[in-house]
This record gives C-alpha cells, structure tokens and sequence, in this order.
C-alpha cells in the first residue's frame, strides 16, 4: 500500500521509472508519506540512519561505491539544514546525491507555523538542480509535479554528476495507507544523438514504424543553410512533415505553413490528421492551435533542444534529444536507410487543407492592409513583426520567398519592437521592413532618434487609436470602461515626430488611399527612412479578425460552404460590412444578403 498524497505517490512512482532504487532514510513526521511508501516496495533498498548528517555522507558512501544516484530523505525544518555539509561534500565531488525534504504547508510559512522554515532554496550555491513541489489537487498540478520531478532527476547526471534538491510540502499528516497502486507516469527521458546510447535505437525504430510524424518548426533566427540540407535529408526518409511560420525562417521542401490551419480546422478534423509523434524545435511558435489540440490529445511528443532542458509545451513529452537540429537530423536520416523514404500520404493530407482554405475579402481594416502589403513585400528583405496583432494577421497571408523575418517572441513584450528592427537594420544592406502598431509604436518612438538608422528602414505603422487584442479578448460590451485604461484609447499620431526627425511621412485613411500610397513605402531608392501611418479604427480591425476567422473555419467543411461563409461574415459584420466588401470588388450595395459575395 502507499501514501495517499499525490505529489508523493508521483515522486515514488518516477524514482521506480528512474531507476533509483537506494534511499537513505531518517526518522520524522514529514517524510512519513515517503518512507511508509518504499518500505513496502521490494524495488527499494532502504537504509535507516537517524542523524541526519550521517545519513547524507553514508548515502554519498553509497553513491560512490556504486557509481549512481542515491536518495536521502528526511523531515522539515533544522534536519534539513543537517544535509548541507554532505550536499557540499557531493558537489565539489560530483556525486549524483538526491535530497528529498518533508515540509510543511507552504502558505504557513512565516506564519509561526511549528518546525517550519524556508528550505527551498537553502542548498542553493552548492546544488546542480532544486524543485518545490506543489500540493497536488488538480490534474494541471499533477502534471507540474511531474514535469518538475522529470527535471529533478534528469539533471543528477546531466552535463556531469551532482547533488539535486526536491522538497515535499504537505499540507497534513499522513493519516491513510490505503493506495494499492501507484498511479500511472510519464518519464522523460535525454538522449544525446550520435553518442553510444544504447536506449537511441529504440527511438530509431519508433520513428520508423511510425506513419504520421509532425515537425513543428519554431522561431529560429539562427538557421542555416546546413540545418535546412540535413531537414530535407531528414524528410526524404520519414513519413513526416514540417509546420513552420513566418518566423521559422527555414526554407525546406516538406515544409507547409500550417498556422492559420492548425487555428482553424475543428478538434474533429484535427484528430483525423494527429500524428503518432510530434517533434519540436526552435524557440516559440505562433499558433495556439496546435498547442491546445494537443494538449487535449496527448500526442507523443520528441523535443529537440541544445541544453537538453524540458519545454513541456503539450504536456505529454517523452524523449528530449541534446544537440543541434542540424545533429538530429543528420542522425536519425542516417540511420533510417538507404531503402527508406517518405511516400508523401501524410505531407498531401495537410497540404490539401491548406489549399482548401479560403481567406476571404473583407472590409478595410488592419487586415486588408496587412494582406496588400505581404502581396507586394520585395523578395530578399528582412521584416519584422510587432507582436500580437501584426504577426497574427501577416501570418495569414503568404510572402515571398527569401524574406527573412524576426518577432520578439520571446517574451512577447511590446516595448522593445522599434529598438530592435533598428538594430536588424543596420545590420543589413537589405530593405528592412517593420510592421507594428500604434501602442507598440508609441511606448518604443524614442529609439527613432538613433543616429544609426538607415535608409533601407520601412515601417508600416497601422494605427487604429488603442490596444486592439484587448477587444478581441475581452469586448467592450463585456468591459464598458475598456478604452479607459486597458485598450487606452487615444487620437494621437506619429506625423510630427517622425518628421521631425527627418524621415519620409506617409499616411491612409481607407483602402484606395492606402494601396496608392503602398508603392511609396516599398520603393528601393530613398534618400530618407520611409514611414507609412494607416489610420483603421479598433473595433472595425477586431470585427474582420473574427469574421475572417470563422469564415476560415467554415471553409473547411461539406458542399454547403458557400452558404455557410455568407452566414458567417454577415453574423459578425453584418449587411454593412457586406456592403463595404462589394463596394471594395466594385460591385453594387444589396440590401438582400443572399446575393452574390
């Protein structure tokens, strides 16, 4: 029988996955749940060692001895700072010595609370690796005790051997022994491509035999020509295909733009295309999409990461792969086989529900002019996205092919946007293009003062008077005060500071306007920075993202589409916007909205 506390029952459960099976044990109340646990267990050998610090440096004995890692456990408050000297000794020897500490309930603490002080963080200077669990009573909190416990003790041997803290709280004490089996875990494992690992080869076969592998490309500013050779060698081989954004910046054959796709296609239809693994790579990806379907899927999921550390993104990760994309791929093709290759079935599954995607005209808006502006983006520029509201919608349209593009996605903070395409400006002889709006504009404008900048800079400044994704998440009929402070409305324009600082001002107030002044900001030769300011109004560009959106969704269903996209654009913009659409495709207003659109 075992504890009936979740975060401990998860803790004995991935030191079984783990292999750990040597624990030093001392006496006390906090640890109760633990000890009671794996002295009932044959997979344990448990030693009991009352002083504490004897228990550590007899575990260290051990751990030396066998040349693997070696638990201690203990109870909360001053036997914990009874480990410290064995910890030390561990570090500086490089002993995988895994401390397990009991505490007490983590909002008491401060609180005079009994045999409670602060341990997390007590072994910080002499530790490789330090968690705090937390109280489990959610299945997201069961999923984060875990992910946490994987970290743990992945990092006992990680990059050279060490001492690894978990600490324990408990809210109460243990009062029931009444769980006959421990629950089910996922154990995440590292493996380093191209070092003798024995393990590898059983991920080699489940790559194989699988027929649906998704390789999601996230942003990668860094990619070269060598990493795009060893992804197509890689997709040659495997039943695979790569989902890349804007931002992936890595041009390959197998390679589709599945962003707006993955946003819009039902969880149905999804499950039809899921995967049997689903690789990742490279930094943040733009779609959510995929994020919350797999989420709710559980698809296995391979990540390839340099240093090898956990991003748990659809909280099923199995296998971490240490290195370079450029390794991964080059080993995994190479030991496919010279008889393997991709037969295509998976690839021309998604790309037949890219080319079924419609994206529809719509009223002038933020959108409108994003999608005339990619149309026309010269080939070999660089272009940088604001984030939020200008990657989102550029990321529907295509862009030529050369175009190197950067978001500070990162942190997805808008302070920095304007600063930071001035530095990728100068860096180049190429035209540098900005899209960004007018919050993020405004907060960054003093950076236009650098001396530096150049004549190759464009910025397409799409002002609509305020924070737009705050209507598109929260509504101003949810929150009538909105404009107030959170969208912070505002008329205020970047005409006299920009020319001011002598660059070339342009400015849009409908489509015909905008499209005339297109060319100017795209011009090669300039004697000057060129800004080009569209004045749009926030709730128009929030209604055509959300009628744009539903009208992508529907357009991926039966014969009856036509009919359904009509109903779907008039719900959310009405007869209208309708009206605004066939004004813009010169065609006469109807007051009956079953005409054509």
């Amino acid at each position: 029988m075992y504890t009936s506390k979740k975060s401990v029952q998860i803790l004995v459960a991935l030191l079984k996955e783990h292999g750990i099976r040597h624990l030093v044990l001392s006496s006390g109340t906090r640890n109760v749940p633990l000890v009671y646990s794996v002295e009932n267990d044959p997979f344990f050998t448990c030693y009991s060692v009352v002083d504490e610090r004897s228990a550590a440096f007899f575990a260290l004995g051990i751990a030396q001895e066998l040349n693997r890692p070696v638990a201690i456990s203990c109870t909360s408050s001053t036997a914990t700072a009874n480990y410290l000297s064995a910890i030390t000794e561990a570090f500086y020897q490089k002993i995988p010595l895994l401390v397990l500490t009991g505490d007490r309930d983590p909002y008491m603490l401060g609180q005079l609370e009994d045999q409670q002080i602060k341990q997390f963080g007590m072994y910080a200077d002499v530790i490789k690796k330090q968690v705090n669990l937390p109280v489990v009573r959610s299945a997201d909190d069961a999923w984060y005790c875990e992910r946490l416990i994987n970290e743990a003790l992945l990092e006992l041997d990680h990059h050279g051997k060490g001492p690894v803290h978990i600490n324990v709280p408990l809210i109460s004490h243990e009062k029931s022994f009444s769980v006959p089996a421990l629950p089910p875990v996922r154990a995440i494992r590292r493996y380093e491509p191209g070092r003798r690992d024995p393990a590898i080869a059983d991920k080699v076969r489940e790559l194989k035999n699988a027929k649906r592998i998704l390789v999601i490309t996230g942003q990668r500013w860094d990619a070269d020509a060598e990493e795009a050779r060893q992804a197509d060698a890689f997709a040659a081989k495997y039943n695979c295909v790569f989902a890349t954004d804007h931002m992936s910046n890595l041009p390959i054959q197998a390679a589709l733009k599945l962003y707006v796709v993955a946003e819009t296609l039902s969880m149905q239809a999804f499950t039809e295309l899921a995967p049997d693994i689903v690789i990742t790579f490279g930094g943040n990806f733009l779609t959510n999409g995929f994020k919350a379907k797999f989420r709710n899927l559980k698809v296995k999921h391979w990540l390839v990461n340099e240093d090898g550390g956990i991003v748990d993104v659809f909280k099923s990760l199995t296998a971490i792969f240490e290195g370079t994309p450029s390794e991964f791929f080059r080993f995994f093709a190479e030991q496919a086989g010279a008889e393997a290759r991709n037969d295509g079935v998976y690839y021309r599954a998604w790309k037949q529900q890219v080319d079924d995607l419609i994206l529809p005209d719509m009223p002038y808006s933020a959108y409108t002019v994003i999608r005339a502006f990619a149309a026309k983006l010269p080939s070999d520029s660089l272009l940088h996205l604001s984030i939020l509201n200008s990657t989102r919608i550029c990321n529907y349209f295509k862009i030529p092919d050369r175009v190197k593009v950067y978001s500070n996605l990162g942190a997805y903070g808008i302070d920095g946007t304007l600063s930071t395409f001035f530095g990728q400006s100068v860096s180049t002889e190429k035209l540098a293009f900005l899209v960004i709006g007018d919050l993020s504009f405004l907060y960054d404008m003093n950076s236009a003062r650098i001396q530096h900048i150049g004549n190759n800079v464009r910025i397409l400044l799409i002002n609509n008077g305020g924070g737009c994704e705050f209507y598109m998440n929260t509504g101003k009929k949810n929150s009538p005060q909105l404009d107030r402070h959170t969208a912070a409305r505002h008329h205020a324009s970047g005409r006299g500071w920009i020319e001011s600082l002598g660059f070339t001002y342009l400015s849009a107030s409908s489509q015909e306007e905008y499209e005339a002044k297109l060319d100017g900001l795209l011009v090669k030769e300039s004697n000057a920075p060129i800004v080009l300011e569209v004045f749009t109004e926030i709730q128009t560009d929030c209604d055509v993202i959300h009628a744009a959106f539903k009208v992508m969704t529907v357009s991926q269903a039966d014969a009856s589409v036509k009919t359904r996209l009509k109903s779907a654009i008039k719900d959310i913009i009405g007869e209208d916007g309708v009206n605004k659409i066939r004004r813009l495709r010169g065609l006469p207003e109807v007051a009956d909205f079953n005409a054509d659109v």
